[in-house]
């Protein structure tokens, strides 16, 4: 009787080093490079980019389920790597698994992202100027429509406006916003939420109001 057998899991050494020309590279040395990194050393992080973007991809095209956008978050992970070498701590584990948890926080960051700019796609588009409407009664209700979207901005705080208007306009994930913003990720992140739950209330509100 033939017995099928279940591939064994690949483990991340597997995938890491499946090109059979890569080096392998110890701890010591992948540490040496963060910190060659951290130094402003490019040839250093183009070798840490060479052994590990594979990986990288793989784990973002899974979540993202977009080549394209991997891609692209591929290329911020490791400008990240570039920008946040002098950070990393030994003590909170391996090199690898330390870009690796920055790869799957990015990828989730997109992909929520993405996911949101699907579901509020009225707010940047509803400002747009009425020059190309033609039809009056649709540039009435656009004027109505509007004016009912600056009625409700009137809501949100400066900083949530700021926030929304900097991610969304922009089209920024999380942590590019922070950065644009030079604020903590956790205050952006906590005034984009509140805003968009007060445009929503607010909106919501005023479509009752004039029906």
């Amino acid at each position: 009787m033939l017995v099928v057998r279940e591939p064994a899991a690949k483990k991340l050494g597997d995938i890491l080093y499946a090109d059979k020309s890569k080096i392998r590279v110890s701890e010591e040395e992948w540490l040496k490079l963060v910190r060659a990194i951290a130094g402003g050393d490019q040839s250093a992080l183009h070798f840490l980019y060479e052994q590990t973007h594979r990986i990288v991809f793989t784990l973002i095209v899974r979540i993202t389920m977009n080549q394209e956008t991997a891609e692209e978050v591929t290329l911020d992970v490791f400008y990240d790597v570039w920008r946040k070498a002098s950070t990393y701590d030994p003590a909170n584990g391996s090199v690898v698994g330390w870009i690796m948890n920055q790869a799957r926080s990015r990828a989730i960051d997109r992909l929520r992202f993405d996911q949101r700019k699907k579901r509020v796609n009225t707010y940047p588009h509803s400002l747009r100027p009425t020059t190309d409407i033609v039809d009056p009664q649709q540039a009435c209700l656009f004027e109505e429509q509007s004016r009912q979207l600056r009625d409700a901005l009137d809501v949100l705080t400066t900083g949530e406006r700021k926030a929304i208007e900097t991610a969304f306009f922009s089209e920024l994930t999380y942590e590019q916003t922070a950065s644009k913003l030079n604020q903590p990720l956790g205050t952006v992140k906590t005034r984009i939420r509140s805003g968009l739950v007060k445009l929503r209330e607010a909106l919501g509100m005023r479509v009752k109001a004039s029906g």
